[in-house]
């Protein structure tokens, strides 16, 4: 759950500073000021590269897995041959879990 972001908070520094603030936040892909809130409270800011690719190519496993149980309770599937797709997405939860241990 997202929480309403009802305070402001002004700051004065030199164009470097604010510069220099702005690349950060877009190098950790954030906005400006989710990145000092994180900063300021002492929180880690952890950027995995590839995770998107990642979390898009599992998406498309779970809609494949999805499609095909709708035509097995169909009746439309008699035979299924899983053993490729499982191998697939066991690999990529294997992959997101050796991710998530890193992290940590």
């Amino acid at each position: 759950m997202q929480k309403k972001k009802t305070e402001i908070i002004t700051a004065r520094m030199t164009q470097a500073d604010k510069k220099s603030i702005q690349q950060r936040a877009r190098a950790a892909g954030m906005t400006v000021t989710d990145y000092l809130t994180t900063c300021a409270l002492g929180k880690d800011i952890v950027r995995v590269d590839g995770l998107d690719d990642l979390l898009s190519e599992m998406k498309a496993q779970g809609r494949n897995l999805n499609q095909l149980t709708t035509l097995a309770n169909m009746g439309r599937l008699t035979v299924l041959r899983g053993d490729d797709l499982l191998s697939e997405y066991t690999r990529l939860c294997d992959t997101l879990g050796a991710l998530v241990r890193e992290v940590r």
